[in-house]
């Protein structure tokens, strides 16, 4: 059955400074290649305005807000008659938004949640920026980035009613190997944080000191200009998605680096994984619990705990084991990890939960 369903997520017009545009609009291209209709509502901030990529995506309705009085002016009524609402993380006034959404329609409401663990340690300071105790509790779904125990503690310690995974997933007509040399030795696609740089500075920095005849590469926005990156270290400040996978393509190896929160609760998968093994790409990752459960270390992905195993992996590995650790994780993403596989997971949970309101309400 074809579903009518509104999102209101922080951005899928621009990909500028954050990785919830490339999940949005994998997911929903898919949705609506699988005949459901959605349409997208995104606050209008400066940031995005100034960096949009795609600012009328043809496979979904999208309209921009200036205020959540403009929201609620505008859009009442097909939030109202949408048989899903979904709201994601870093949503702007996202905890107004929530109530009014969670007051005024009549299908299922969820949180989509791209940043699991940073939103509960947020919660644990007191934080309620776009989330709060109570708002969990009203929304009739929490789909969560990052599976495991946090999605038990969702449910016992936070009281929703259902925490499902909805994890990142790539678009495989997007992402996938390209016969090409390869520009890098080893590259990193992310936006600067602070508590990851320290492992871009022992795992790609340090590498690249040691083995100035390699070139190494770093994508992405908001590093600051203190830096003091290697001479063999190319910096290139935004990288849209549609330069994603040349991006890839171009490197003999790809470094994925976790942000702290995440690694402490563990099964948090970056998008960065799923896209770099689409394209065939070997990846070379720091360690998180549940990380095995995705792709196995050694054969479909390598785990690189110090400056000294990344100069080995890529100073030594053979030419030969490089291509199969690659193709053997792009076979894995293609099983279970694209978009299409989390559009037939959303739809599922959607009618999953639909089906406990509707016994609660007649229990009620």
């Amino acid at each position: 059955m074809s579903l009518n369903i509104v999102f209101l997520g922080l951005s899928i017009t621009s990909s500028w400074g954050n990785g919830h545009a490339t999940t949005f609009r994998a997911l929903i291209r898919a949705l609506s290649a699988q005949g459901h209709r959605v349409t997208f509502l995104e606050r209008d901030v400066p940031w995005y305005a100034d960096n949009r990529d795609l600012p009328n995506p043809s496979w979904c309705r999208t309209h921009l807000y200036g205020s959540v009085p403009d929201l609620q002016a505008r859009f009442t009524a097909l939030v109202r008659g949408a048989d899903a609402v979904i709201i994601g993380s870093f949503v702007p006034d996202g905890v107004e938004v929530g109530a009014w959404a969670q007051e005024v329609a009549r299908g299922t409401v969820a949180f989509y949640d791209i940043d699991t663990p940073v939103t509960l340690a947020k919660l644990g300071r007191g934080d309620y920026e776009y989330l709060t105790p109570n708002l969990i509790r009203g929304y009739d779904l929490y789909l969560s980035f990052t599976g495991g125990p946090t999605l038990r503690r969702l449910e016992h310690d936070f009281g929703t009613p259902m925490a499902r995974p909805l994890y990142c997933s790539v678009d495989a007509d997007a992402y996938y190997p390209d016969a090409v040399p390869a520009t890098w030795d080893l590259g990193y696609l992310g936006t600067w944080s602070a508590d990851r740089q320290p492992t871009v500075d022992r795992l790609l920095c340090e590498p690249a000191a040691r083995v100035p005849d390699k070139r190494f590469v770093v994508a992405g926005p908001q590093y600051p200009a203190t830096i003091d990156w290697p001479d063999n270290v190319e910096r290139i400040d935004h990288l849209p998605p549609a330069e994603h996978r040349a991006f890839y393509t171009g490197q003999r190896f790809t470094l994925n680096v976790t942000r702290a929160d995440m690694i402490r609760a563990g099964w948090a998968p970056s998008v960065r994984l799923f896209e770099a093994a689409a394209c065939g790409t070997p990846i070379i990752s720091d360690w998180w619990e549940g990380l095995d459960t995705l792709f196995r270390p050694g054969a479909e992905i390598l785990i690189g705990d110090s400056a000294d195993a990344v100069t080995e992996i890529i100073t030594q590995m053979p030419e030969a084991r490089r291509r199969a650790i690659g193709a053997a994780a792009r076979t894995r993403v293609l099983g279970a990890h694209t978009a299409r596989h989390r559009a037939t997971e959303l739809v599922a949970h959607l009618h999953e939960a639909a089906s406990v309101r509707l016994r609660a309400r007649t229990v009620g």
